[in-house]
């Protein structure tokens, strides 16, 4: 079980320190008890708890009132492990006599929240805050138990749903797997397994932790976990696998390397295919040369968050993060502040693909024991919310974390051994209840293909926030397999550009704020258009109000990508077509898509295009791209498109 406990045993040693230099001041007079409790002294101090068990028994047969032997009962078990019975020999103490040693108050709450015994822990600090002339260090420590204790007893007497699913052969093993880490789609895991080596013989270890990997199958059941292999797994440890949304990108965490910076550095490698890259080390931007470790990347690949003890920590270790400036380049971490960090341990930390909720496991915290899973949610202005304890039973007495939240926000995986499982530490999952989830994500996947040839292509990616004008995640289909994986979080509205020198545009627009309950996945496969005359492109992120022809502020993102294409073409010509339903009489459609298109043309030419490269037409009902029958049609055949002339 892990603990708490830092400042029992230090009340002990001096107690035992005060009773070696007061002999004659012992709270018995029976000559034959205290000559038992000398010699089991000195079996303490020769580090003989066997013997100084049984000579410390001897002491209280003579007299089962002798309060040192009993505070030395307590102390030896303490060390032992045996913490049940060191909560007898104390509480024997406080029974006795209360007033004889008031720090053995704190020492037997301390023992007692480590065992979960939360409402006699609280009883017990309580008294001892009536005390007057406490360490003002003990004291600090003291209130902050006694709230952890109110905590719990709250925590269980609230109950938050959790029923933890052991995901079975395919993924766990007689040895320990944890460190969870999936795509955006949950069709491929990556974990940390600790196996036995085979290489010791170089690394002298019996044991080596590599990352092992599987992917789903149709029927939604996992396959069997296989080995990574080389280069990402090696004749060292590598751990805390942290995959980009599209599982091209992999953070993790290698310690002792050589060209490490300090004893646990994070390094990064790209898939290309089904290869992945030599690890590469982050530098000296991002490492230290203290412990750095536990990386998080964010959805959109920019904001890397990780675990670090280095210079400005406050605790132990604190969690910190690095973003990509305007170049790409990492900058300097920083500190998340005080609502994550405190004077205790932060570590695990996982920011979910909404970008804005972040889990991570603290002691500092008020909790249950150990480390305890804690989320805080970030607004608009960068700042986090008060970290909130995410319940019993998720949360116990024991160390907790490594949780990871899927995409849609409903189920979480964890590692654990208190189930049972298969040996060691299990992958499990669980239903996440609702207060704890964070904002819903779905996401876009398929391939880029070149529209003539049918060549996969790799092209560029862009989802941007049309109430801001911010690109809210940037990334590349592969470069082999053309295949790519965007998030898009469910708040706000987007466009999606995709672009690749040579190739006319891609345009798609997703509404998606507000309700998504029902939210599924887009799958759909992009097919780049070369740029040569006749092309068609529809601008699918071009916005009117309803009769109106005036330009709509969000339409400035797809306009300002269609200015730079012929920034970048400097030879096309093109011309911007306006169409409508068949909603209203021909001319009047006629004349309401050519203004529209005309709209257009004026922002193209405002923006430094030469009038000469430019036409528009207004072809109003005459070109229906759907039937008008439905609504999902009439709003298809309402658009702005424009066709290359000539290049």
């Amino acid at each position: 079980m892990a603990k708490l406990k830092l400042y029992s045993i230090s009340f002990i040693l001096v107690f035992c320190v005060q009773i070696a230099f007061a002999q004659m001041n012992y709270s018995t007079k029976n000559k034959k008890a205290i000559k038992f409790f000398d010699t089991a002294m000195e079996n303490y101090q020769a580090k003989d708890y066997k013997n100084c068990e049984t000579n410390l028994q001897k002491a209280l047969k003579e007299d089962d009132q002798f309060i040192e032997a009993h505070m030395l009962l307590g102390q030896i078990y303490d060390e032992q492990k045996l913490y049940e019975k060191a909560v007898d020999a104390f509480n024997n103490v406080i029974e006795i006599d209360p007033e004889f040693f008031p720090n053995v108050f704190f020492t037997v709450a301390d023992e007692e929240f480590a065992l979960e015994r939360y409402k006699d822990s609280k009883a017990h600090l309580e008294k001892y805050l009536t005390f007057t002339n406490n360490p003002p260090k003990i004291n600090k420590r003291a209130t902050f138990l006694l709230q952890c204790c109110n905590l719990s007893i709250g925590l269980i007497n609230h109950p938050v749903p959790f029923v933890p699913v052991n995901l079975g052969d395919s993924i766990n093993s007689e040895y320990s797997e944890y460190s969870p880490s999936l795509t955006i789609d949950e069709q491929t895991m990556i974990v940390t397994r600790l196996r036995p080596s085979d290489k010791n013989t170089i690394t002298g270890r019996s044991m080596e932790e590599d990352f092992y990997s599987c992917e789903k199958s149709l029927d939604g059941t996992w396959g069997k976990m296989r080995p990574v292999g080389p280069p990402l797994n090696s004749h060292g440890n590598e751990g805390t696998p942290s995959l980009t949304a599209d599982g091209k990108i992999l953070y993790f965490t290698i310690c002792d390397r050589s060209d490490g910076m300090g004893s646990c550095d994070i390094y990064y490698s790209q898939r290309i295919g089904k290869r992945w890259s030599d690890p590469i080390n982050m530098g000296v931007k991002v490492n230290s040369s203290a412990w750095d470790t536990q990386p998080s990347i964010s959805p959109d690949g920019n904001t890397l968050y990780f675990t670090s003890s280095r210079p400005g920590t406050k605790g132990y270790s604190d969690i910190w993060k690095t973003s990509k400036d305007e170049s790409g380049n990492w900058t300097s971490p920083v500190n998340l502040g005080d609502s994550i960090n405190t004077d205790g341990t932060e570590q695990t930390p996982f920011i979910h693909s909404d970008g804005k909720t972040l889990y991570f496991s603290s002691n500092g915290h008020p909790g249950m024991g150990g480390m305890d899973i804690f989320y805080s949610h970030m607004d608009d202005k960068g700042n986090w919310s008060k970290a909130v304890n995410i319940g019993y039973p998720i949360n116990s007495g024991d160390a907790d974390g490594y949780l990871f939240v899927n995409a849609r926000g409903n189920k979480a995986y964890f590692a654990s051994d208190k189930y049972g499982g298969k040996g060691g530490l299990d992958i499990y999952s669980f239903d996440l209840y609702e207060e704890a989830r964070p904002t819903a994500v779905t996401y876009m996947k398929g391939t880029v293909y070149d529209s003539k040839t049918h060549q996969r292509l790799q092209a560029k990616f862009e989802l941007i926030d049309l109430s801001t004008s911010m690109t809210a995640v940037q990334s590349n289909s592969d470069a082999q397999s053309g295949e790519f994986m965007v998030s898009l979080p469910t708040d706000r509205n987007y466009a999606l550009n995709v672009s690749r020198d040579g190739y006319l545009f891609y345009s798609e627009n997703f509404e998606l704020k507000g309700d998504h309950s029902q939210l599924k996945p887009y799958v759909k496969d992009i097919l780049l258009q070369p740029i040569e005359s006749g092309s068609i492109v529809v601008l699918k992120n071009i916005f009117f109000d309803f009769d109106k022809t005036i330009l709509k502020p969000e339409s400035q993102v797809e306009l300002n990508r269609l200015v730079d294409l012929l920034k970048r073409n400097i030879r096309m010509k093109i011309e911007i077509g306006g169409h409508t339903d068949n909603k209203g009489t021909p001319v009047y459609n006629q004349v309401l898509s050519e203004n529209r298109a005309k709209s257009v043309y004026e922002y193209l030419v405002n923006k430094g295009i030469d009038k000469s490269r430019l036409s528009y037409k207004g072809y109003g009902l005459t070109q229906p791209m759907a039937t008008n029958d439905m609504e999902e049609g009439r709003a298809t055949n309402r658009r702005t498109e424009f066709k290359v002339v000539s290049n």
